[in-house]
């Protein structure tokens, strides 16, 4: 960690910055640099030695909306959800809705971003409240894990087929259906979707991941994982979750979400607000993950869905002490050569918007 520090302060002393539109919030390289910590439960990336933040054109964007997972649908555009404000061209008041969507197009330097569910000046109004951390495309058809409102312990499945405007769950609409997840410790219900390339396109499998933190009510050290059939998300009876490695190195999965084992831990603690992405380029796959409110988080990444983790980078704190959550990557705001991939995130106080920053990942060796 120590030599990847060091080679950051070099890179940050020669960091071409672009200037972007939207508010800036500016942070000294130092002050992140004296903040990278050497405490993470996993060894260092084999393959991804630092990570260089261009704090000084960070984009803010809908002031009083926060969480906004990602995923990159099949009309070419990102569609997010957000909580508790107006969304796009919104304020914390001005619209503020409970659960709402909305539509990203273009690139990160260029984006427009449209409220398709709820919000300022919405195409389609918000008919249930919730709060959301999983959202996913596959196949044309919208996916998100609602989490129930005020009590954050139970979630639903929800499926829209015309890109985020109408929503139908198991049973009908939101009232008339049942809790998909209702697990001891409020497990997977506010999970987020491993994401992959377009309309899911470049996955490795017929399956869909997703991870949770294991206990909701308190910060805990252990993340979770389920996988679905990709034609069986709205079922879940057809979930399973993980349970271990084999003999033979191979992931167990099991029906009894009692029987599951954590697919990460930090003794350090984990708490809601992770999201997963597949690198293309890397062929690694990358979890950030939120550990309390001081503003610490990292970034692993690993060969498998299910590991062997390795830490990319390890903060506490990280810009400052404010909590920040749901630091979303996604696969169309990838350079082609793997190394610019910008980041959402959000939080509270200022972070309560949506937050975009560029991120160049630096390569073991440099190469």
């Amino acid at each position: 960690m120590k030599k990847s520090v060091a080679r950051l302060a070099a890179l940050a002393a020669v960091a071409v910055l672009v200037g972007l539109a939207g508010r800036v919030l500016p942070v000294s390289w130092s002050a992140f640099i004296s903040s990278a910590r050497s405490e993470a439960a996993y060894p260092a990336s084999p393959v991804i030695e630092a990570v260089a933040w261009d704090f000084d054109h960070v984009i803010r964007l809908a002031p009083g909306s926060d969480l906004w997972p990602l995923t990159w649908a099949d009309d070419d555009h990102l569609y997010a959800a957000w909580g508790d404000g107006g969304g796009f061209g919104g304020a914390n008041r001005d619209g503020r809705v409970s659960l709402g969507v909305a539509r990203i197009e273009g690139s990160a330097e260029n984006l427009v971003g449209t409220n398709v569910f709820g919000g300022k000046d919405p195409e389609a109004p918000a008919v249930f409240v919730g709060k959301s951390g999983g959202i996913l495309c596959v196949n044309g058809a919208l996916y998100m894990i609602v989490c129930e409102q005020g009590k954050w312990l139970r979630a639903k499945i929800g499926r829209s087929l015309d890109h985020g405007s109408t929503w139908t769950f198991n049973g009908g609409g939101f009232a008339d259906s049942a809790w998909d997840f209702a697990e001891p410790g409020g497990a997977f219900a506010g999970a987020c979707f491993l994401q992959f390339g377009r309309d899911y396109r470049g996955a490795r499998d017929d399956f869909v991941y997703g991870y949770s933190e294991r206990v909701r009510e308190r910060i805990q050290p252990d993340i979770v994982m389920f996988r679905v059939p990709k034609d069986r998300i709205m079922e879940r009876a057809a979930y399973t979750f993980f349970a271990g490695l084999g003999p033979d190195g191979k992931p167990l999965w099991t029906e009894d979400v009692g029987a599951m084992r954590p697919v990460f831990s930090d003794p350090n603690g984990v708490t809601w607000g992770m999201q997963a992405v597949y690198h293309p380029r890397l062929r690694r796959y990358l979890l950030t993950v939120p550990r309390h409110r001081r503003g610490a988080w990292g970034i692993f990444d690993a060969p498998e869905p299910w590991g062997p983790w390795t830490t990319v980078a390890y903060y506490d704190p990280w810009i400052d002490h404010m909590f920040k959550f749901v630091f979303a990557f996604n696969q169309k705001w990838m350079s082609p050569d793997g190394r610019v991939a910008w980041m959402v995130f959000s939080g509270t106080g200022r972070y309560d918007a949506f937050n975009l920053i560029k991120a160049t990942l630096v390569p073991q060796g440099g190469r």
